[in-house]
């Protein structure tokens, strides 16, 4: 079992194509290939942590047309354009959803906004919502954003993730249970 990370999919939003400059020629194009390559990494027994603003939806019987056609078992953390309670992205496919940000394997803040760090903080941000590659602006290297531009559509690895922010994050401790895994 694997688990993956992944913000702001935005499925079934045709305007974000424009807003984002998404390299698609429709919504459809979109949903199919951000689907597809969604797909070719993760595998049905996975764990994917989506960090907001999965998509547009009619109903949660809309969203339930996507999400049963992704691969693994889903975890959201609610972002702005996400209208239904967390109980209705239960409903909608999802195996877990939360309104707030949490802690993750210790150290990892998930969120769909990137969190206020001290410099000197323990923690690693995963975050969304700023579709640009860079936004944090802050003397901390503990953030990494998700959103699925940067990531060519497709949920990344957390234990990449932990690799690149245990190499890359100096100010970044790992406990021994951390280091195990």
């Amino acid at each position: 079992m694997r688990t993956w990370i992944i913000s702001d999919t935005h499925f079934h939003h045709a305007k974000i194509i424009e807003y984002c400059d998404r390299p698609f020629k429709d919504v459809n194009h979109m949903n199919e290939a951000m689907i597809e390559r969604w797909n070719e990494v993760v595998g049905e027994g996975d764990v994917v942590w989506h960090l907001g603003d999965f998509g547009f939806f009619k109903d949660v019987n809309h969203m339930r047309l996507t999400t049963d056609r992704l691969n693994g078992k889903k975890n959201i953390i609610l972002g702005n354009h996400d209208r239904f309670k967390p109980t209705q992205f239960m409903e909608g496919g999802f195996q877990w959803a939360s309104r707030f940000p949490i802690i993750f394997d210790e150290f990892f803040i998930l969120s769909h906004e990137p969190k206020f760090l001290e410099s000197n903080s323990p923690y690693f941000v995963f975050y969304g919502h700023f579709h640009q590659k860079f936004y944090v602006d802050a003397k901390s290297l503990n953030y990494w954003n998700c959103c699925a531009e940067v990531q060519d559509y497709r949920p990344i690895d957390f234990d990449d993730l932990r690799e690149r922010a245990r190499r890359g994050a100096l100010q970044l401790q790992f406990s021994p249970s951390t280091l195990s895994k």
